[in-house]
């Protein structure tokens, strides 16, 4: 028998509280959410509750509240950012509060704005935030990120679809992603886990030295640090309290040396950024550093990311995405990077995990960076994966063994 959209969006609200966030009786529950997902948050809340949270928080944010700063507000008052709440964050997180948000944003809410506000924008929250997400990379805290429909994305990605059918179409492509359409969506999670983990601990037996890439206009070598760590699926607080940092999540992870990165690669999907769409983009590396930035579509956006400090020129993250993933089989382009990450293998700019190298959040800013460490305020995602792409890991000798073929894993 099929479930009803409110029993779907019901076990949705389960499967954020019990498997992303892995609430524990006795926390209290920070969520921060767009308006119009205020059906689901109350759904939310009422898993938590049932779970055994003592307080769920709620803080809203609202795409017409940030285009109206955008188009009204002083230019010169852009370096200002709400501090409290960023505050109130760390104190949470130090109270080992868990977090839950919700992504959903128009891709081009900020298309016409002045690229170099909304930069700024972005530096200053970035800035803010950076203590707390410091706290959380560092595992001091159990949190998850998820989506849900809003409008004005829904219509970017089914803009033939009647209006009245484009939320729910996307709907029905989040819970089929999402494994919601399972029979028992838990223990499909827990069985997707295990697959997760068994491509990360393959990878980290391996210790390869570098990845090399090669496909339509892309030929990149990323070196990797010696004792590096490959992450997936679900992680652990420092409490030991299991939780998935994204839902969903397909992909395997780690950190490349941020000196050595040699080669160009090419971007295969779209990256919305700050509310800025930016299309048919290519990055060239140098000693690790981008040396050279083209786009057919918001180039000057993207070259402010990359000068946005130091470190948003070198790479963080390497991501390994199968090309068969339920994201990459939907054949939907979201136009939101929780989503289009998980359905490629991809890169990001700017800030490197910590724990993406043994004994990485014990080491100083100064071990870290020696040992091939990327420092920034910046993290930002971008996907180079397709079925077209070969991967192949190069071993302490320099041989070449294949690791992906076609976007698929070959091992």
């Amino acid at each position: 028998m099929s479930l009803s959209f409110e029993q779907k969006l019901r076990k949705y609200a389960e499967l954020a509280i019990k498997i992303g966030v892995g609430l524990q009786a006795g926390q209290r529950l920070m969520v921060h959410a767009p308006v119009e997902s205020a059906p689901l948050v109350r759904l939310i809340a009422a898993s938590a509750y049932r779970a055994g949270a003592r307080l769920v928080d709620v803080q809203w944010s609202d795409d017409a509240l940030t285009l109206a700063r955008f188009q009204h507000a002083p230019r010169d008052s852009f370096e200002e950012f709400p501090a409290w709440r960023t505050e109130a964050m760390a104190k949470a997180a130090e109270q080992g509060d868990a977090f839950l948000s919700i992504v959903a944003q128009d891709p081009n809410l900020l298309k016409d704005q002045d690229p170099e506000l909304v930069a700024l924008r972005q530096r200053v929250a970035d800035r803010h935030k950076l203590p707390v997400r410091r706290q959380l990379m560092a595992d001091a805290a159990n949190w998850s990120i998820i989506s849900q429909p809003i409008s004005a994305w829904a219509a970017r990605i089914f803009p033939a679809a009647p209006p009245e059918e484009q939320i729910s179409r996307l709907w029905e492509a989040i819970f089929k992603i999402c494994r919601i359409d399972r029979p028992d969506p838990l223990l499909a999670w827990q069985n997707h886990l295990g697959q997760l983990a068994a491509s990360r601990d393959f990878l980290n037996a391996r210790q390869y030295t570098a990845l090399k890439y090669s496909g339509p206009d892309t030929n990149l070598t990323l070196g990797l640090p010696q004792n590096h760590v490959w992450h997936g699926g679900q992680k652990e607080t420092l409490s030991g309290i299991p939780f998935i940092p994204n839902l969903p999540t397909e992909e395997v992870f780690t950190m490349p040396h941020k000196d050595k990165a040699e080669g160009v690669v090419s971007s295969t999907k779209p990256l919305s950024y700050a509310g800025v769409l930016i299309e048919d983009f290519s990055l060239t590396f140098e000693n690790g550093r981008v040396t050279r930035v083209t786009a057919k579509k918001g180039e000057a956006t993207l070259k402010r990311v990359v000068e946005s400090d130091e470190g948003a020129a070198r790479l963080g993250e390497i991501a390994l995405v199968p090309h068969s993933s339920p994201i990459s089989r939907s054949g939907l382009l979201f136009y939101n990077t929780l989503f289009d990450e998980n359905a490629a293998s991809h890169l990001a700019l700017g800030r490197a995990y910590r724990f993406s190298v043994e004994n990485g959040p014990d080491m100083s800013d100064e071990e870290f960076a020696a040992a091939g460490g990327n420092h920034s305020l910046t993290h930002v995602d971008f996907m180079i994966g397709s079925g077209e792409i070969d991967i192949d890991g190069l071993t302490a000798a320099g041989a070449p063994e294949p690791l992906m073929r076609r976007g698929e894993w070959s091992f």
